[in-house]
């Protein structure tokens, strides 16, 4: 064989070789990680979540006593509705969002009655929490199927290190974000039994949003403070709340309406950040309606 033609022939195998590997290289980096989708021009994503972040609003109704009829030229009852609405400032931030599946054994359905077939109808409210390692150890986690009710845990929504907005479980979803929980509020003590196996908790009226811990405090139990969070996080969780319409005095932490005391998140949470870039994405506005 003349070397010519040798040479050609490891030219074409070495080719052949080279774009195998390339292919499984790319097939590879296709197949997504912890079960999520990284497409943020799919618009179920956008439109599924923030939207129906809960539909009920702030309202206050200044109706007046039973009258007599009327002319219309007396003036007609009207009632008083506060409704927050996102700013020029909400429309010009976007953060990345993904979504990832949980496994139904970690999430289940809200209630509209407890374990005595007592109707309840709590006004929402957002408890804030922390991973305590990291994003993809809590995805891991929420992934695995539980058998232990006293193990199954979730959040609605969770925001990464990097502001990343990763949807778990769907608003009309009771997550099991905080087990024996109240919320004590404007209308004193909230609470619901909606298992009679578990303490009540406020899982059924709660959307619970969680932030990454960061790197120096993954996995550390019985610490007072880490280095706190990044501004990309609280801008995000500023957007993912400002489109909802839960008021600021219902927004609240785990580590306030644990029951045990022994929850601390989210730790190192500056608060007067967070609502400070909440109202500059959103305002609470107030408009009389005529009731006909």
């Amino acid at each position: 064989m003349r070397f010519r033609d040798w040479a050609t022939r490891v030219m074409l195998i070495f080719f052949l070789l080279a774009a195998l590997i390339l292919a499984l290289f790319v097939g590879g980096s296709r197949k997504p990680q912890n079960n999520i989708s990284t497409s943020n021009s799919d618009p179920t994503i956008w439109s599924q979540y923030p939207q129906t972040l809960f539909q009920s609003a702030k309202k206050t109704e200044e109706q007046q006593p039973n009258l007599p009829n009327l002319p219309k030229s007396s003036g007609q009852p009207k009632r008083v509705i506060s409704r927050y609405s996102t700013t020029k400032a909400f429309t010009k931030y976007r953060p990345n969002f993904v979504q990832a599946k949980v496994d139904p054994s970690n999430y289940g359905d809200r209630y509209t009655a407890d374990i005595n077939g007592v109707p309840f109808n709590h006004q929402p409210i957002i408890v804030l929490h922390e991973t305590t390692n990291s994003t993809s150890s809590a995805i891991n986690f929420f992934q695995t199927p539980h058998d232990d009710e006293n193990v199954q845990a979730s959040y609605h929504a969770l925001i990464t290190l990097e502001g990343q907005v990763i949807y778990l479980v769907p608003p009309e979803k009771r997550a099991f974000g905080a087990g024996n929980s109240v919320f004590n509020g404007a209308n004193g003590v909230e609470t619901v039994q909606t298992n009679p196996n578990l303490p009540p908790s406020v899982n059924n009226f709660a959307y619970h949003v969680s932030l990454e811990t960061p790197p120096d405090a993954w996995g550390k139990r019985n610490i007072k403070e880490h280095t706190g969070y990044t501004e990309a996080q609280y801008d995000s969780l500023a957007w993912l709340i400002a489109q909802s319409q839960v008021p600021d005095d219902r927004i609240t932490t785990h580590k306030a309406v644990d029951v045990a005391g022994g929850k601390v998140d989210p730790l190192s949470f500056d608060g007067d950040k967070f609502l400070n870039k909440l109202h500059s994405f959103r305002q609470l506005k107030t408009f009389n309606n005529v009731k006909n």
